[in-house]
């Protein structure tokens, strides 16, 4: 049984409402943020190549850098910030790039975080951390 519309919050608008079991999903029309920034910790592993995934690795980098996104490779993947889109997109270049090198198969796993209330870059979020340590 679908839920009144009328007990969403005012700023939802238009939405949509479906009961699928004890789970209440919302899909509503939303006022779309003009650039939304995400940083992004990108781990790629290609399957089925064999124990060295060097080379893989290195061409995920390479369509990192050709997006002009910042990026910090380190031992268990890769930190890389920008626009979401064209963050994601570079995200989905790499499995092709992966796949192009012959990997049939990539898992990934990925996490990721915005912030609406002010601009933050990977280098902030670390250097907040080091003041904190160089301050207790």
């Amino acid at each position: 049984m679908p839920i009144s519309t009328t007990s969403l919050s005012p700023q939802l608008t238009a939405g949509v409402c479906q009961n699928l079991g004890k789970f209440e999903i919302v899909v509503s029309h939303y006022r779309r943020v003009k650039a939304m920034n995400v940083i992004v910790d990108l781990c790629v592993v290609p399957l089925g190549v064999g124990v060295s995934v060097g080379q893989y690795v290195a061409a995920c980098q390479k369509v990192l850098a050709e997006a002009g996104l910042k990026h910090t490779m380190h031992a268990y993947g890769t930190n890389i910030e920008g626009d979401w889109d064209e963050v994601f997109a570079a995200v989905k270049a790499c499995h092709e790039a992966v796949h192009a090198l012959g990997a049939p198969r990539i898992t990934s796993s990925m996490r990721f975080g915005t912030r609406t209330d002010r601009p933050q870059t990977m280098d902030e979020k670390v250097k907040s951390v080091e003041t904190w340590l160089e301050n207790s």
